[in-house]
């Protein structure tokens, strides 16, 4: 998810610098010791709208490369999100390769801190000498347009999963967002682009889709599919963002992964019944201003509507235990093998728990699924080996 970066945001990263210490030696020794895999991360349109050198301390995000060491992140997935204004205007595949070219720029400015990964394969061997590995996952198949080659595009620029549709019906998919369903399912094309992902080696990520998308999406898939960034919806009842347990179950079955958000908008009912009707208010915002652009009139303000927004919509709060409850209720819904972590960290305007602020702070979930009573060995498949598991059926599926 994408939200604005707001004062609010700043103000939270700024007076809550780290709550690692919370954690005990032994969590702090496991994330050192994991392999820790966050497959979602929302730095790269904050380097296009704010540039920030990442490699050194940005207080003012959740991800950079001193806190990522910090918390143990190994592996972040680096979110290549455009917006529905985007598919609409046509700049989505402008955007998605500006998104693109920073984040290898970061890695060649330091490449003693960052490295590019492709295959889960090169995990284990990349990340000795303290690298940050950094994957692509496109939030969005709008740059994709309507051309199928472009799969094959992406994935020669490195992205490894795309989320088939986000805030808005698109040409592949149905929106969860939006009240009227323009596919019920995918569209022609979109079976065409899950075949391609499928041939080409990249992940179909179901999060976002609305419910009837995301089953025929796992269903046509041939290999396993994930959900890069959902929480349960038994927790946000009809929050039809967050992944319904029947869902859950389908994407386990294929041998996928459900990976888990930290924003509060995910894990909060309240909170996540205004994000709902936030983004059903953008496009209504949108096709609004379509209408007056076609009519030769001047477009209202976006800037205004989410300050106006915002001030209707005080943040809310969230805690730990909610995620790890999250984490808990998967478990025994779809088993410890199907679990793992997408934070959605610097996508959530720093709506956050209090405990976990940053990348630095994975040593409080540790700490709290230890107190829960998880042993080690399952914490490492949660922290990260499920989803390089489901990542390497994938890769191995490529070309069959």
């Amino acid at each position: 998810m994408r939200m604005r970066l707001t004062l609010f945001a700043t103000a939270c990263l700024l007076a809550a610098s780290t709550v690692h210490a919370q954690a005990n030696d032994a969590a702090r020794k496991l994330t050192q010791d994991a392999i820790i895999v966050d497959t979602h991360i929302d730095a790269p349109e904050n380097l296009l709208d704010h540039w920030a050198d990442l490699g050194n301390a940005v207080p003012s995000r959740e991800f950079d490369y001193p806190r990522a060491r910090a918390g143990g992140l190994d592996v972040a997935f680096m979110s290549i999100y455009t917006s529905a204004k985007q598919d609409t205007d046509g700049s989505a595949w402008q955007g998605a390769n500006q998104m693109i070219d920073s984040i290898e720029d970061l890695v060649q400015r330091h490449p003693d801190k960052f490295a590019l990964l492709t295959s889960p394969k090169d995990a284990t061997r990349l990340r000795q000498g303290g690298h940050v590995l950094l994957p692509l996952g496109m939030e969005n198949g709008a740059p994709l347009g309507d051309n199928l080659d472009n799969v094959q595009f992406f994935f020669n620029r490195g992205v490894r999963y795309i989320t088939l549709a986000h805030s808005a019906n698109n040409r592949i998919a149905d929106s969860s967002y939006v009240l009227e369903k323009h596919w019920n399912g995918l569209s022609p094309f979109g079976r065409q682009v899950v075949a391609e992902m499928n041939k080409v080696g990249i992940m179909v990520d179901v999060s976002h889709l609305a419910d009837a998308s995301a089953v025929e999406a796992i269903k046509l898939s041939t290999v396993p599919v994930i959900a890069s960034h959902s929480a349960f919806r038994h927790f946000t009842p009809g929050f039809e963002r967050n992944i319904s347990d029947e869902i859950a179950k389908a994407v386990a079955a294929k041998g996928g992964v459900v990976q888990l958000p930290f924003g509060t908008a995910f894990i909060d009912p309240a909170s996540a019944a205004d994000t709902q009707a936030h983004f059903r208010a953008i496009n209504e915002f949108n096709e609004h201003n379509r209408a007056l652009k076609a009519q030769g009139q001047p477009e209202l303000s976006r800037d205004a509507f989410e300050k106006d927004w915002a001030s209707a919509h005080p943040p809310r709060t969230s805690t730990l235990a909610q995620v790890l409850d999250q984490i808990d209720y998967g478990v025994k819904l779809i088993g410890i093998d199907h679990i793992g972590i997408g934070s959605d960290f610097d996508g959530v305007d720093g709506e956050l728990p209090a405990e976990l602020r940053s990348v630095a702070d994975y040593p409080n979930v540790v700490a709290g699924l230890q107190s829960r009573g998880y042993r080690d060995a399952d914490i490492r498949k949660l922290l990260g080996g499920n989803l390089l598991r489901t990542w390497t059926a994938v890769e191995a599926g490529a070309g069959k």
